[in-house]
């Protein structure tokens, strides 16, 4: 039983750090996103991060414009 419960330990480790780079990605990618479509990358950065993760990351989805200028500051 106790092997169980180290497996099971291991395993919740394991879907965590896949979580943790699945969330570091989407932010990084939103960034590129939006500097490629022209829109400020640090501001839907923050947004994908810090509302509620994949709710932010559907609604940069949604809301991105659809063409691919290059913005320079």
């Amino acid at each position: 039983m106790e092997d169980f419960a180290v497996g099971l330990g291991v395993f919740g480790l394991i879907i965590g750090l896949i979580v943790l780079v699945i969330y570091l990605w989407s932010i990084v990618w939103a960034y590129k996103d939006a500097e490629r479509r022209g829109k400020p990358g640090w501001l839907v950065a923050i947004v994908v991060a810090f509302l509620a993760w994949p709710i932010g990351l559907l609604l940069w989805l949604l809301v991105r414009p659809n063409d691919r200028t290059t913005y320079n500051p």
